[in-house]
């Protein structure tokens, strides 16, 4: 996801759809690392642990809904409001 989303920045200059698969690529890429954020507090922090010790538990599913629902109102926002600014060649 993140090659198509360089891609889409550095040969496309996110012209057109490009900014939107650019803006979408890097919430993507974002939210899958905070996904595994949340399964690492899981496994390796104690009272997360006791909570959902197989991750197939009520609070590890809730935890994650939030992190997917967060994550994709952002990125709905940011493609909206995403306007790249223009360069001058000089």
């Amino acid at each position: 996801m993140l090659a198509v989303a360089i891609l889409g920045l550095y040969v496309y200059r996110l012209v057109g759809p490009w900014r939107w698969i650019y803006v979408g690529g890097a919430v993507l890429a974002l939210y899958l690392n905070v996904f595994v954020g949340v399964v690492q507090a899981f496994q390796k922090v104690p009272l997360l642990s006791r909570l959902a010790p197989t991750q197939s538990e009520p609070p590890f599913l809730v935890a994650q809904l939030v992190v997917m629902a967060t994550f994709s109102v952002l990125g709905i926002l940011a493609a909206m409001r995403f306007r790249p600014t223009a360069t001058r060649v000089v």
